[in-house]
């Protein structure tokens, strides 16, 4: 906690230094990272520099980039730049997929929901994309609505029936890393999509 007081100083003052200066209040206007922060006035000074002042950061590489590159990815729970490039390709098209990848490692089974809203109705795996370790067992589960779904693997390493009826499921169990791309057949022009990163 003082080691991120002492960093945001240490900005605050670089800043001052370099012509740039900060007037009371107005570093809290500019950034994403004040929300994460929590604080107001610090907070934003915090995100300013991460987001208005990248080149004037530049002097403090390793505390100011390092760490506010961090601290996105932390405020987005696993995203920012962890997330694959090939995921965010495949799901480019996916009205559900905010650019992030939900962060499951660890667990012993995880559910995605297949007819979740999206895409124009519920045409969705939610969540899109999912962050797994070895091992781990993916149960889709299907909504009842949107019509027939099913699950394909776009390497073919599986695939499930078409089916229609609430409360079906369907499972994976994961035991090599990789990143696995699927889709609904019936629904992939609509941008029924996801993704699992086996790590």
């Amino acid at each position: 906690m003082s080691d991120d007081l002492n960093r945001r100083t240490f900005i605050r003052s670089t800043a001052v230094v370099s012509g740039v200066g900060l007037l009371a209040g107005c570093g809290g206007s500019g950034g994403d990272g004040g929300s994460g922060d929590g604080g107001s006035g610090d907070g934003g000074s915090d995100g300013g520099s991460s987001d208005g002042g990248s080149s004037d950061g530049e002097s403090s590489d390793g505390e100011s980039g390092d760490g506010d590159a961090d601290g996105s990815a932390e405020d987005g729970g696993s995203s920012g730049s962890e997330v694959p490039a090939e995921v965010s390709d495949y799901l480019s098209n996916v009205g559900n997929f905010d650019g992030s990848v939900v962060d499951e490692t660890g667990s012993s089974s995880v559910e995605v929901m297949v007819g979740a809203e999206g895409n124009g109705g519920n045409f969705a795996f939610a969540p899109a994309a999912v962050r797994i370790s070895t091992g781990t067992t993916v149960t889709w589960t299907w909504t009842g609505e949107g019509a027939g779904h099913n699950v394909v693997d776009e390497g073919g390493e599986f695939e499930s029936e078409t089916v229609t009826e609430e409360g079906h499921e369907f499972t994976h169990t994961f035991e090599s890393s990789g990143v696995y791309q699927y889709f609904c057949l019936p629904h992939k022009g609509l941008g029924m999509k996801g993704a699992i990163v086996v790590e």
